[in-house]
């Protein structure tokens, strides 16, 4: 009788570890799930962006005919973020795209040069469209890295850490600025 009673509280125990161990599988499949779900979001609106930028370009072309260097600047950084798109790593992609915003952010400055073009509708129609592109680029990123933030924090914690490493669950890169996109702006008037 001995025997049985051991054998059961044996078969309990091992029956309760299974559950936790699938439970904390399911639990870290889950937010991987959402870390690829919250770069999908991004990707999305990176590539609304990278449809956008060659209309804008082509609207303000006629009205700036003396700022060859600041469309050539915003063509070059839609080309290396489009380029970055195709399988670069987290990093190389978030400078790409830390690029075009600085170079879209520059055209729209040295738009404001020019009456005529700020008076256009389809370049008011496009600026309005970039801004609310950036806008949910912007949501979207910080919904990626919440998701990520909680991702690699429960892989850290014990005891998912013991299952997360032999399980082939590896932490995930935040989507955020370089150095030199976090300093503050110099506006010159």
């Amino acid at each position: 009788m001995d025997i049985s009673y051991a054998f059961i509280a044996i078969a309990a125990l091992a029956a309760v570890l299974l559950f936790l161990l699938l439970k904390t599988y399911n639990g870290l499949v889950k937010m991987r799930n959402a870390v690829q779900s919250g770069w999908s979001d991004i990707d999305v609106q990176l590539t609304r962006r990278h449809d956008l930028v060659p209309n804008l370009v082509e609207a303000v072309k006629g009205y700036m005919t003396h700022e060859r260097e600041t469309l050539e600047a915003v063509t070059r950084a839609r080309t290396e973020a489009v380029a970055a798109g195709g399988g670069a790593s987290l990093a190389t992609r978030a400078v790409a795209e830390m690029a075009l915003t600085g170079a879209v952010g520059n055209l729209f400055v040295t738009a404001e040069r020019y009456p005529a073009l700020k008076a256009s509708q389809q370049f008011l129609l496009l600026q309005e469209q970039i801004t609310s592109t950036e806008n949910r680029i912007a949501f979207a990123r910080q919904h990626y890295n919440e998701c990520v933030r909680k991702y690699n924090t429960a892989q850290a914690e014990f005891p998912r850490n013991l299952i997360a490493g032999p399980m082939g669950f590896t932490p995930a890169a935040l989507f955020a600025a370089d150095a030199g996109d976090k300093a503050n702006v110099q506006v010159k008037v």
